[in-house]
């Protein structure tokens, strides 16, 4: 049984920073791809980032381009969020999952999920 746990989150002004990490357990996290996700209120879960299991691979929506960088750490089973120049738009709970199949952008294709993690922007 594989556990994601998400920490990190909290209250910031825009422009400000925060990096989320998402600790795995298991011995398999390295052979797997990881995401994000986040979920706002009365919104649909979309996707954030993703990464391969060699960190070779790097995905982002268009949206957080150049403000978030998605990273991990194998021999310490944890991906990270690195969140930059933060708008009160990416105010949401993120969660991270494990990539099983498919489109990277698409949740259906992961198969375990941490319990997530708020992060709230203020303006």
């Amino acid at each position: 049984q594989v556990q994601l746990g998400e920490s990190g989150g909290g209250l910031v002004q825009a422009g400000g920073s925060l990096r989320l990490s998402c600790a795995a357990s298991g011995r398999t996290f390295s052979s797997y791809a990881m995401g994000w996700f986040r979920q706002a209120p009365g919104k649909e879960r979309e996707f954030v980032a993703a990464i391969s299991w060699s960190g070779g691979s790097i995905y982002y929506a268009d949206s957080v381009k150049g403000r978030l960088t998605i990273s991990r750490d194998n021999a310490k089973n944890t991906v990270y969020l690195q969140m930059s120049s933060l708008k009160p738009e990416d105010t949401a709970v993120y969660y991270c999952a494990r990539y099983s199949s498919g489109p990277y952008y698409d949740l259906r294709g992961y198969d375990y999920w941490g319990q997530g993690t708020q992060v709230t922007v203020s303006s």
